[in-house]
């Protein structure tokens, strides 16, 4: 009998915020690939419905292989905080899952907790397995009542996220689910020391797994970026979520400081977030006006274009769990600049590594990528190697051993 995850998600695409979605449907691929079942509970906000009565779907009809989705709906974001929920759901939820969630973020997780656990009653799995904290309590009631092990896989910590000043009720959740959990999973050996130190988890708890991508160097990658030529202006690229966690505030400051050298560059900041405004009032004020442009929210493809564009993608991550944007970014033959606060890191070896905070080391660092052609060529030819070790049926091989490992 094939081994039968029952997996809680946050979000997954095409319906998806960050790279959490992503890692989390290239993870259920992975597993497939390697013959685990996988029963896949997901929130979603459902409009079309009329009442609070039918919430809850058993299937959507959408079976890949051995793969069901069953799905609670709810107005849940997987970058939600105490503040953020509110003032989202105040403005925008229908009254009827605002009444049946109410205001606060901490009674929203309780009802999906709730439903969560309630609807997948009648699965049989081997393991549960939980992304984030929002999951966690679902994970530890299903583990309870199914009498199976429970892991917690790990993206990204309150403390990633606001920058060492978390919310301590999100915190709490994230301790009790590390605390409960039978392993951890770690996207990066980054997060496990971060686990390790200001969570307290016991190391040999914890097994990094490093997140993978889809996406291959290839002829298609090659063609995009041929079709990008020429270019009137030098582009050097952020994508990200607006974000405090996201470095866009140092992005400028390189921005600044690049633009005082070559005026010709031109830079793109991809993204959305509450942070938006600020960061073009700070462009404004650092007189680059005429050579940032903010391109709000893409999708994949357009992602993609994008990397095929630029002549540099610079992550300059505060806190950075692991950054799938960089295999993105490789992947599309894009020179990359990585913040040393990251996981990618660990794994693109080829690419400049600099602290978040040495804006003038990573200024330098794109004005070299800019005018040192045979260094950019030299970098692409080893985005294969990094690639084709770094597959979600790799990966997923390695998630599935510490299931087996749990099982023996």
């Amino acid at each position: 009998m094939p081994t039968h995850t029952l997996m809680f998600g946050w979000e997954y695409p095409p319906t998806h915020l960050g790279g959490l979605g992503v890692a989390c449907q290239g993870l259920v691929n992975g597993l497939l690939q390697n013959g685990v079942r996988v029963t896949l509970v997901l929130p979603h906000p459902n409009q079309s419905e009329q009442d609070g009565l039918d919430i809850l779907h058993p299937t959507d009809s959408s079976w890949h292989d051995a793969m069901q989705t069953m799905r609670v709906r709810s107005d849940l974001q997987p970058y939600d905080d105490l503040k953020s929920f509110e003032q989202r759901t105040l403005k925008h939820v229908p009254r009827d899952i605002g009444q049946m969630y109410g205001d606060h973020l901490h009674e929203a997780i309780a009802t999906f907790t709730d439903l969560s656990v309630s609807m997948t009653k009648h699965v049989n799995p081997n393991v549960i397995h939980c992304h984030d904290w929002m999951t966690y309590g679902a994970g530890i009631r299903a583990a309870v009542y199914h009498r199976r092990p429970f892991v917690a896989h790990i993206h990204a910590t309150e403390l990633d996220r606001t920058h060492f000043s978390p919310y301590q009720w999100i915190y709490d959740r994230e301790r009790e689910g590390f605390e409960a959990a039978d392993h951890i999973i770690a996207v990066s050996n980054y997060t496990k020391n971060m686990l390790m130190n200001q969570y307290g988890i016991p190391g040999d708890k914890i097994s990094v797994v490093h997140n993978a991508t889809a996406d291959i160097h290839d002829a298609d990658a090659i063609r995009l970026r041929s079709e990008a030529q020429p270019k009137r202006a030098p582009l050097v690229l952020f994508l990200g979520r607006l974000a405090i966690q996201k470095g866009g505030w140092q992005f400028l400051e390189m921005a600044a400081q690049v633009h005082h050298l070559r005026p010709d560059v031109q830079f793109v900041i991809a993204g959305d977030g509450h942070l938006m405004g600020e960061l073009i009032e700070r462009s404004i004020a650092l007189g680059l006006r005429d050579c940032v442009m903010f391109a709000g929210a893409v999708n994949s493809n357009e992602a993609k274009r994008l990397y095929a564009q630029a002549d540099c993608f610079v992550m300059p991550s505060l806190s950075e769990p692991f950054g799938l944007v960089a295999l993105e970014a490789i992947a599309q033959g894009t020179p990359v600049i990585l913040s040393r606060q990251s996981g990618a890191a660990e794994v693109v070896k080829h690419g400049f590594a600099i602290d978040f905070w040495d804006t003038a080391k990573m200024a330098d660092c794109v004005l070299t990528i800019l005018r040192d052609e045979p260094l950019v060529r030299q970098l692409r030819t080893y985005a294969p190697s990094v690639l084709s070790s770094l597959t979600w049926e790799n990966q997923a091989a390695k998630v599935l051993s510490i299931y087996h490992s749990l099982l023996s």
